[in-house]
């Protein structure tokens, strides 16, 4: 299950009700194209979508046995933390109308941070668009939700995604443990940045 950040930062009332919200009403045109508020109707597509491994493997944080109920239950969950300002699950559709992936953003508007997870199809990996998709995405959640730190975990195995945190400028800072639904644990390569960091490096 998502945890915050280790740094811990304190928002004052009027800044976590700002992020609350801006998660609320986040429009997803500016995230990008395809990008869509999960509903109900996306369930087939993301059972589609997860039950391959080579795209649900690395991720800790999605239920186990990806089937129709679980996804239902998982959707229905991501609605209600959009609700509360404190988090969006975003599926992204291909040119046909088809789930091609998705983006689990978890929110802690008290401590003004963010954590991002997600996931392309298979046959869209490795072509650059994950990588290019999730810089864009840290820059959309900064700058668009307003919170000041991000957190970012990838498994010790999943040397693409460390790769690609690397290169976007994240500070790795060890490991945590991350704690699955059925509440198991995996070790994971754990990162930060700040806001200030990003624009920093993005001259914003």
């Amino acid at each position: 299950m998502s945890a915050p950040p280790k740094t811990v930062l304190q928002a004052s009332d009027d800044e976590a009700e700002a992020i609350r919200e801006a998660v609320r009403g986040a429009d997803l045109a500016t995230l990008g194209p395809g990008r869509e508020h999960v509903e109900m109707k996306h369930v087939p597509g993301l059972v589609e979508l997860l039950a391959d491994p080579a795209v649900s493997g690395p991720i800790y944080d999605l239920p186990r046995p990806i089937n129709s109920d679980s996804i239902t239950r998982w959707v229905a969950e991501g609605q209600a933390q959009r609700l509360a300002g404190e988090g969006l699950l975003v599926v992204t559709l291909d040119q046909h109308g088809k789930v091609a992936g998705y983006s689990h953003i978890r929110v802690w508007p008290e401590r003004a941070s963010a954590e991002l997870a997600g996931a392309l199809r298979a046959d869209l990996q490795n072509h650059g668009q994950g990588r290019s998709g999730m810089a864009h995405t840290f820059g959309w959640i900064f700058e668009t939700l307003g919170v000041r730190l991000m957190c970012l975990t990838a498994a010790l195995d999943n040397v693409r995604s460390q790769k690609g945190i690397d290169a976007a400028g994240f500070r790795r800072m060890g490991e945590r443990e991350a704690v699955r639904p059925d509440g198991t644990t995996r070790r994971s390569v754990y990162w930060e940045m700040t806001r200030d960091e990003w624009r920093q490096r993005h001259r914003l």
